[in-house]
Order: structure tokens, then sequence, then C-alpha cells
């Protein structure tokens, strides 16, 4: 029987990485078998008006063949307001699940992809034509920071619920940490004592944890002289730099890198920050006022067919993420991606729900304890051959989990049992 996987996110061309995730689970799914697989996402010009950090079109990898990204158009003239990129999303959505074919339908971020899967879905069943649709909400976490919390803090109800109900009507719910069920849960109870309802309980229940999903295979077994190659393009030598790569935003600790870094032992070293962001100017100009200004590079173009590279290459990366009232990390794909990838050991905070993706394999800091970084990369200078082998083996192995076939069998094991359920 045909069957059809319709994902619903920010897609690529966002540096994000859940974005990256929707690419891994259209990817993964055409390994297993389905002949299907539409990405329905914004219109590159919405994207761009939001303001989100875009990776350069030529960039963007290709998708493999029955992998269909659309980008509907809003509907309605100016008068629709923002309402007219979503009519537009839950139009098309209604369209495909109209249409005969077996579909699973995921979003990934409550707010607004979960919510328009779930109007869908009702609209579609409204229509009186055949519906086979099985629903799955993965809850990312700055979906709760930046609306359900947000909301209870202000006593929006009326909108904290919208979200709720549109995240427990699916048939599988996710979220991408323990971390993050749990802040769903406490902001669900929050509400809960204002309002007499009981979300906290059906959150508790319906939330499972499915990690996000990585192509372990753009990071193993690089090819050493592949790497020194793509390494010389950009000015640097193996073990020649410590390496950032994630959004420029407040909430990722480079301020306190760029501190850190400047007071450590690594005096012959450069500082590679990589992204795009908010605060890329800030930082500029943050790392233009440092002691160790002339080594500090900033590269805003690395696609996700150099990275692996970067990674590979350096003498330690660094995120030394802190939570802000804004963005909380939930988990960290960049720091699976580089224990993937090789390179020196990771730095890091346990923010949020990073600790679930390094485990017990980085190096753990304070958030903004810049004196905390230099001393974990002074260690690391100081680290034998043998030693900087072993933390990269066991950050290699306790990642391989997170690798995109493994995090989609599990996911759609779910499905699988909802349906037998359903039937």
């Amino acid at each position: 029987m045909h069957r059809r996987l319709v994902i619903v996110v920010r897609a690529d061309p966002v540096i994000c990485g859940h974005s990256g995730e929707a690419r891994n689970l259209a990817e993964a799914a055409i390994a297993r078998g389905f002949e299907e697989v539409r990405i329905v996402t914004w219109p590159i010009e919405r994207l761009e008006a939001a303001g989100l950090p875009l990776k350069p079109l030529d960039t963007v990898m290709p998708y493999s063949p029955g992998i269909t990204v659309e980008r509907p158009d809003p509907v309605g003239d100016y008068k629709v307001v923002d309402g007219r990129y979503i009519g537009g999303l839950v139009g098309r959505l209604v369209e495909l699940f109209t249409d005969g074919v077996p579909t699973v339908a995921m979003s990934l971020y409550l707010s607004p992809h979960t919510t328009a899967v779930t109007d869908a879905v009702e609209v579609a069943r409204r229509t009186g034509l055949p519906v086979d649709v099985v629903t799955i909400a993965e809850a990312v976490g700055s979906d709760v920071t930046n609306v359900v919390r947000q909301c209870v803090i202000e006593d929006r109800f009326g909108a904290a619920a919208h979200v709720l109900e549109g995240y427990l009507a699916s048939d599988v719910c996710v979220a991408v940490s323990q971390y993050t069920k749990d802040l769903i849960v406490e902001e669900a109870r929050r509400l809960d004592e204002r309002h007499g309802t009981a979300y906290a309980r059906r959150c508790a229940e319906r939330i499972d944890i499915s990690y996000p999903a990585i192509d372990s295979s753009l990071f193993l077994d690089l090819d050493p002289a592949e790497v020194e190659a793509r390494l010389a393009a950009r000015g640097l030598v193996r073990d020649g730099y410590v390496f950032y790569l994630s959004r420029l935003a407040a909430a990722k600790g480079v301020d306190d890198l760029i501190d850190g870094f400047a007071a450590s032992a690594a005096t012959d070293k450069k500082l590679v920050i990589a992204g795009r962001g908010p605060e890329e100017q800030e930082l500029r100009d943050y790392a233009a006022a440092s002691p160790a200004a002339d080594r500090i590079v900033f590269l805003t173009d690395v696609d996700d067919a150099e990275k692996p590279f970067l990674f590979a290459g350096a003498v330690a990366y660094a995120l030394p993420t802190k939570p802000r009232p804004e963005f909380v990390e939930t988990f960290g794909i960049a720091l699976a991606e580089k224990a993937l990838a090789g390179g020196g050991p990771a730095i890091t905070t346990t923010t949020g729900g990073v600790g679930e993706a390094v485990g017990d394999t980085a190096l753990i800091v304070d958030v903004e304890a810049p004196a905390q970084i230099t001393a974990a990369l002074d260690r690391i200078l100081q680290m034998s051959s043998l030693e900087r082998a072993d933390w990269e083996e066991r950050a290699r192995a306790f990642a391989l989990q997170f690798d995109r076939m493994n995090v989609f069998d599990r996911l759609f094991a779910r499905v699988a049992r909802r349906e037998r359920v359903a039937a």
C-alpha cells in the first residue's frame, strides 16, 4: 500500500537543528519504505522577514527522490494579516489528508505547526471525504518557553489551552528530551493551579521521549586527507583551533567562550566561531575588544557538507550554553554531531537537556563561568593522544543512539502500537 509521511516544520534553509531533524526523518522514511515524503513549510520570503538565520540557498543539500518540499502560498490579501500563511498551510494539509493516501503527519514545534495539523485533521474529517491520518506531535522546547510559559506568566489561559489541546489531540505525543517533557508538565501544572484544569496529568501520561535524529553517516569515518584539505581551504590546521558552531545568540554563551579562550594557554590557537543569528554584530564587537581579537575568526557560511570536517579538526569544541528567558537549550544537536565526527573533547554546561545529549562524555562547566572554560581548555591542551582518543571513542559510542535510523525506528514503533490499539 502506498504510504506517505508529511512533516510540518520550519525546514531548510533555516539554520536550526530541528529543521535538520525534519530532513533526517524524511530521509529515514524513504529508506524504510515510505514511497512519498512531503515537508510542508513556509515561503522563503516569510522566513527572511521573520529574521531567522538562513543558510544560503545554494548550499542547501538536495533531498533524496521521493521527498518534496512544499511552501504553500498565503491565502487572502493584506487584510488577513499573519493568518494568511497559516491559512495556506492548513489548507494544503487538508488537501493532503483527504486524497485517500494513508498518511502519517508529523509536526515539529507545537506552535504553530501542531496546532495547524490538528486544525487540518478536524477540517478534513468534517468534509466527509476518506481520511486515513495518524499524527505525531514533537515538542522541541522553545515552543513551550516562547508560547505556553509566556501565556502562563501573562495569565492568557485560552492561548495556552489551544497549544496544549492541539498537542494532546495528536495520536503520538513526544518531546525531544526528558528536560523538555518536564518543562511541559511544569508549565501545565501552573496552568492547572490557576484554572482547575488537568493538563499536567494528561501530559505526564501521554508524552514519550524521542531524541533528535542525526545523519551519522555525514560524520563517521572521515578521510583524514579530506579533513586536512577542508581545513586548509579555511586557513586552518588540525588541532590549531577551538571550535564553536551554533546560532549566534545570547543564550549560547559565546561571550563567555571568548573570555575563557582569551585567558587560556591556547595562545597559538584560533577560536573559530561558526554560525549566524540575532547577536552576530554584538558578538563581533565583543570579540574585537578581546585581548585575543587577532585570533578570533567568524564564519557565517559553513554548510552541512563542511561542518563534519571542522568538528573533526578542532582541538576542542565548546558550547557554553546558558538559560535565558527567551531560550533554553533543550537538547544540543551540535554536541551529538561533534561527538560523531571526532576532534577534541567538548566543553559544555548542563543547561536544559544538554546532559542528555552528552552523558558523561564532555567536560562540564558552570554557566557564565569563563574561568572554568579556561581551565577546561588548558586541561584539554595537556591531554595525551591516548586520553583524547578515549574521550572521542566514548563520545561517539554514546552519540550513535541518535542516528536517524535508530530514532526513526523507535518513533515509528510507537506509531505502530497506536495503530494496533486503534484497530
